[in-house]
């Protein structure tokens, strides 16, 4: 049975202060879940919201990462300066990113092997836009996408990450894919990873969903059984989020 994991990404939102009094509100609600809860947050909130966690279950992640340790990157952020401010997950490829800075799929793959490398557990984003939805290349895309993202991942690496599924067309819409369409493609996902690695390890990797998850639709969604829980957006900015880890 793989073990449900709940992240939310609170994009750039909050400031390093206002990050750590929410967290402190909001870690009791969502600790001892039975499920793995992550907070991915600014880089900049990493410090004090992990101080905030510390001694709970909650985990925090950060939403980027550049795959040099150091170097003349201005502007950038390594996996070693992630993990020593107390990330311990890391959303690479997410399609903001695509969309806004020319995130590539060859990109991801350099981020996702840097993560595992020192340690971080990569959330590795896959999902078309509404247009490649409409024109049948669902399926294929995102297959291409998870192939090129685990170039030169070993098997054993390979049980260290999350993937998310993220249909670009529903990520703050307030549409949302339905649990059958949101299955399909995490099956799809599942016998891709199959294909790379084998049926025992494809069933070891967690596939989440993420996409206007809210409190309404987490339970029906989460209960899927290619469906290991959600990456959330807007919805993680709220108390209710409360609502959506313990669907």
């Amino acid at each position: 049975m793989r073990k449900k994991i709940i992240a939310g990404n609170w994009k750039m939102n909050k400031t390093p202060r206002e990050a750590a009094e929410f967290a402190a509100k909001l870690k009791n609600k969502v600790k001892n879940s039975g499920h793995d809860v992550v907070f991915c947050v600014p880089a900049v909130c990493i410090l004090p919201v992990a101080d905030i966690l510390m001694g709970t279950d909650v985990a925090v992640g950060a939403q980027n990462m550049h795959w040099e340790d150091s170097g003349a990157f201005t502007g950038e952020i390594s996996a070693k300066m992630l993990k020593d401010a107390g990330a311990s997950y890391v959303v690479i490829g997410h399609s903001e990113r695509r969309e806004y800075f020319g995130e590539t799929d060859a990109g991801v793959n350099k981020k996702a092997v840097k993560a595992i490398a020192e340690g971080l557990t990569p959330i590795i984003c896959v999902g078309e836009t509404l247009e490649q939805r409409w024109e049948n290349r669902t399926i294929g895309l995102v297959r291409r996408q998870v192939g090129v993202a685990y170039k030169g991942v070993s098997a054993g690496d390979a049980q260290k990450t999350v993937v998310a599924y993220e249909p670009i067309w529903a990520i703050g819409t307030g549409v949302t894919a339905t649990s059958a369409q949101a299955e399909e493609v995490c099956a799809a996902i599942r016998a891709m990873l199959c294909e790379l690695y084998g049926d025992p390890v494809s069933q070891q990797i967690r596939i989440q969903y993420g996409g206007s998850v809210s409190e309404k639709n987490a339970s029906e969604l989460f209960r899927m059984p290619n469906i290991d829980g959600g990456l959330v957006g807007g919805a993680s900015l709220k108390m209710d989020f409360e609502k959506i880890v313990f669907f």
